[in-house]
């Protein structure tokens, strides 16, 4: 199947006099005919579902939907974004071992790495991801686990290039994460590139109507834990599971089963049968969604483009942008719907600028199907100085527009009489 079919079908088939829609089993267990079969679920050497925080019927068809999606062997929906990177990560990276993740990341993978993960013991060296391969090669250590990065940075836009990341890993025996949020499988599927693990947070595009929180893990099934020899998390007995061995008893869909048994067990970051439910119903319209969004914010960042009173645009769909040549080979169809731009006047007429805007809605939020804007020195920003802004490269004036579904001409309108309002 196409991707525009797998996003209907793939996942779940109804029985015959079943359900067309996927049903929702708001249930949190699950009844069993004998205490030998329960003990055997417990074993891993049967499969069914018995605690919804493993697993549920309904959740179970969205992860096999995504997966498929990004053509991976198998994936594990969690309760945000967050929760998403979180356990991806510490999968396979312990107490004592180092990451090496691109700077231009969402600044909450930025403070989970860069804060949480050193408490954790867990160091980070962030690089530059459009330094040359030998340049990165030297923030490599003995005991680097993985190297992170993300498909289309938020808010940076920058692009990633999966196929140079993907050579540093694989010739240090570690394995690729890389975040796909924004681009979303219909716009890039990182593992026909090389990478070896993908996370999302589904909050963003794939729901897309601003209802539900949630993320997910997807495994390619292609890293060959025990050829590394630096994971003896996949290739030596886990005591807590009788000795067992997940490289050997889940062979390509090892990495996924652990932190499913493993990591979910232990931590509880499920995603809900309701909120599965909801996810799906927006992927069953990712196609149509992602590439109007990219079409209309195309043409908004043109607009923007030829303002006097714009400093810069940030869209790799512009022929003038940095990483333009970099989106045509990994995101051809299109670069996702968000903008940064900076608007002259520095953070007070920016902010200015938003006040004025009728339709676009302020909110913290990306991705939705209504046009949304940011201005990051009024908000995630505001206990920094002009001076700190420049230096983490946010200038004053930028403001993260995140173009919606609507007509463009309103969106343009909208974006018009605000610039109308502030002229001096």
């Amino acid at each position: 199947m196409e991707l525009e079919t797998k996003c209907l079908h793939a996942g779940y088939e109804p029985e015959n006099g079943g359900a067309r829609a996927l049903p929702i089993y708001q249930s949190t267990t699950f009844k069993f005919d004998s205490t030998d079969y329960v003990g055997k679920l417990f074993d891993l050497t049967a499969a069914d579902h018995f605690y919804t925080r493993l697993s549920n019927p309904t959740v179970d068809a969205v992860e096999k939907k995504i997966a498929a999606l990004e053509g991976g062997v198998g994936a594990l929906c969690t309760s945000s974004g967050q929760a998403a990177t979180m356990l991806s990560l510490l999968n396979i990276v312990s107490a004592g071992q180092h990451i090496v993740s691109t700077s231009t990341i969402y600044g909450g993978s930025l403070n989970l790495l860069a804060v949480t993960f050193e408490k954790l013991g867990i160091e980070v060296t962030f690089v530059d991801g459009d330094a040359p391969l030998e340049e990165l090669q030297k923030a490599i250590r003995p005991n680097t686990r993985a190297v992170f990065g993300e498909t289309l940075a938020n808010p940076a836009l920058t692009v990633l290039d999966i196929e140079k990341m993907a050579e540093l890993a694989h010739s240090n025996g570690i394995p690729l994460i890389v975040d796909n949020t924004f681009a979303t499988p219909i716009l890039c599927r990182p593992f026909e590139f090389g990478a070896d693990i993908v996370v999302h947070s589904t909050t963003k595009y794939m729901d897309g109507h601003a209802v539900q929180m949630g993320g997910v893990i997807v495994d390619s099934g292609k890293f060959d834990w025990s050829a590394s020899g630096k994971f003896p998390c996949m290739t030596e007995p886990d005591e807590s599971y009788h000795g067992l061995i997940y490289a050997e008893s889940f062979g390509e869909a090892a990495y996924i089963t652990k932190a499913r048994v493993q990591l979910m067990r232990d931590m509880g970051t499920c995603q809900t049968p309701m909120g599965a439910f909801l996810l799906n119903l927006g992927l069953e319209t990712l196609p149509l969604r992602i590439r109007q969004h990219s079409a209309n914010a195309l043409t908004v960042a043109q607009y923007l483009e030829s303002l006097d009173d714009v400093e810069y645009v940030c869209y790799p769909g512009l022929e003038s942008n940095a990483h333009h040549a970099m989106a045509q080979k990994y995101l051809p169809e299109g670069t996702s719907g968000v903008i940064s731009v900076s608007i002259k006047g520095g953070r007070e007429r920016a902010a200015k600028f938003i006040d004025h805007l009728k339709m676009i809605s302020l909110e913290v939020h990306v991705a939705d199907i209504r046009t949304a804007i940011l201005h990051p020195a009024s908000s995630t920003h505001r206990q920094l100085t002009d001076e700190q802004l420049i230096a983490g490269g946010i200038t004053p004036g930028l403001v993260r527009l995140s173009v919606g579904l609507e007509n463009v001409n309103d969106i343009l309108a909208d974006l018009k009489q605000a610039f109308a309002a502030i002229q001096e």
